[in-house]
């Protein structure tokens, strides 16, 4: 919504809007376009000269105040997926899709795009450090690539004339109670591309290349283009090198070299992605005209310059010897994924994982793969499950069990959490143990049982769609304070 907010206001609209109380970093990247919400919900907010109501879809129109009343007065009402999609129409556009990395590819590409200086305009899930802390980049709006959402088919709203899919497995099983419907949806996507239309999909993930073959099936018009480890064609990645800081890699497209500083294999693919959409949208700028020596090496600064985005293996701070940062990730996929990127970037690190489980269906459809996904890290933090608005609780699962089980399958980590079950903060073992695992339904208690178990060394990490990045902030300020007394 606030990315919205940003082409709106970029193109002169007079923008109004609502939200919940809570501070978010979103509210910086409304506050710089001159737009502060109201912090509640009122039919009032809705002025006599409104002539659009564009919501999320997290609200509901039969139960929202500001929604009833622009239903009542026959305002337009249009969801973001709606909203997304009709500007996808005015623009060649392509949607970046998949279960994981949506977010980092669509930051990617735009940071290549920016760099080409190509006449387009870019939309992010989140607030990337190369479009100034900001969700997108505005160039031109000739062409246009967003990140499109799964969820409840929210993409079919999008104009595509390419697609860029990274993967795709079971999630949302509060609406996807199976991966064969999930699975479905993308291939539905796929098929909305026009005549020719361009599929960049990633070889190395099973979901997104069973989509593509079924989608082939059905649409041989369509134009595959495999990008990854896995791929044919000119975006094989070849000769990946990890070292302290640094992954490099190189592509059979092009004899440069490319090298990322932000961590994981799973970031490569991504990167690999992004090229793949950006090499192809250049060429069709240039009627099919291949890329010079020095677009290759404009490429290759934009993702060595690249930095991530917000709460994507974003770097919040370091202090004592502690680097302290935040991930998205929310599936046990991408949890394992950006776990096992963490310990070969810093292979000299312990790595500290504080997570917190998003939705109770989620947690009950994937408690085994949560409770696996943890295996490479040093010292576990869970706490109780972030609820969401679209469903209710389920009886029996909570993060409790989530727990549990990790315990269960790490026996080398010693429990901690009767420090926070006595009520007793800092209340430790005489010998702090190198592996640690701790419970809180809160995540409130939870700064103070850790911050005396932090060493210099430590990489301390955030994971999850809940609002557990509040400890990474607050564990900063804690060792700020301690270094200052030192």
């Amino acid at each position: 919504m606030a990315a919205l907010a940003e082409i709106f206001v970029s193109e002169g609209a007079i923008l109004s809007g609502s939200d919940v109380p809570d501070h978010f970093y979103t509210d910086e990247v409304l506050r710089s376009i001159g737009l502060v919400p109201f912090e509640s919900f009122d039919s009032a907010h809705v002025g006599d000269d409104v002539q659009l109501v564009i919501y999320s879809a997290a609200y509901d129109p039969a139960v929202n105040p500001e929604l009833l009343e622009a239903e009542k007065r026959g305002i337009p009402l249009f969801s973001y997926p709606q909203a997304l999609g009709q500007l996808s129409r005015r623009s060649d556009s392509s949607g970046i899709a998949g279960v994981h990395g949506k977010t980092t590819t669509t930051a990617m590409t735009g940071s290549i795009l920016e760099a080409l200086k190509c006449p387009a305009t870019i939309l992010a899930g989140s607030a990337v450090s190369s479009f100034g802390d900001r969700c997108t980049y505005i160039g031109g709006n000739r062409f246009f690539v967003a990140e499109t959402c799964e969820y409840k088919r929210h993409f079919l709203n999008f104009a595509p004339r390419r697609i860029l899919l990274t993967s795709v497995e079971s999630d949302h099983q509060d609406y996807y109670p199976t991966y064969e419907s999930i699975r479905g949806a993308f291939i539905e996507y796929v098929e909305s591309l026009p005549e020719a239309g361009r599929l960049i999909y990633c070889a190395d993930d099973a979901g997104a290349t069973q989509v593509a073959m079924a989608a082939l099936a059905k649409r041989p018009d369509i134009i595959l283009i495999p990008y990854g480890f896995a791929a044919s064609g000119p975006f094989r990645i070849r000769e990946l090198r990890v070292r302290e800081g640094r992954s490099e890699f190189s592509l059979d497209a092009s004899l440069q070299e490319f090298s990322l500083g932000v961590p994981g294999k799973h970031l490569v693919l991504d990167a690999a992605g992004a090229i793949s959409l950006a090499v192809t949208i250049t060429q069709d700028s240039h009627k099919g005209q291949s890329l010079s020596q020095s677009e290759w090496a404009t490429i290759a600064k934009a993702l060595g310059d690249f930095r991530g985005s917000k709460r994507r293996s974003e770097i919040v701070g370091s202090a004592g010897g502690v680097l302290i940062m935040d991930d998205y990730a929310h599936h046990p996929t991408a949890i394992r994924d950006t776990i096992e990127g963490l310990k070969s970037f810093w292979p000299s690190r312990r790595l500290i994982v504080d997570f917190m489980s998003h939705t109770y269906s989620r947690t009950k459809a994937l408690l085994d793969e949560f409770s696996e996904s943890f295996s490479q890290a040093d010292c576990v933090i869970l706490h109780g499950i972030y609820p969401s608005a679209r469903e209710k609780p389920i009886e029996g699962v909570n993060g409790r069990s989530l727990f549990e089980k990790t315990k269960a399958l790490n026996p080398a980590m010693t429990d901690l959490t009767h420090s926070a079950d006595e009520g007793v903060p800092g209340q430790l073992p005489a010998r702090y143990p190198d592996r640690f695992l701790i419970y809180t339904e809160s995540i409130d208690e939870a700064p103070e049982l850790i911050f005396p178990q932090l060493r210099e060394g430590d990489l301390f990490i955030t994971m999850g769609a809940g609002d557990n990045w509040k400890i990474g902030k607050s564990l900063l300020a804690m060792l700020e304070k301690e270094k200052m007394k030192g």
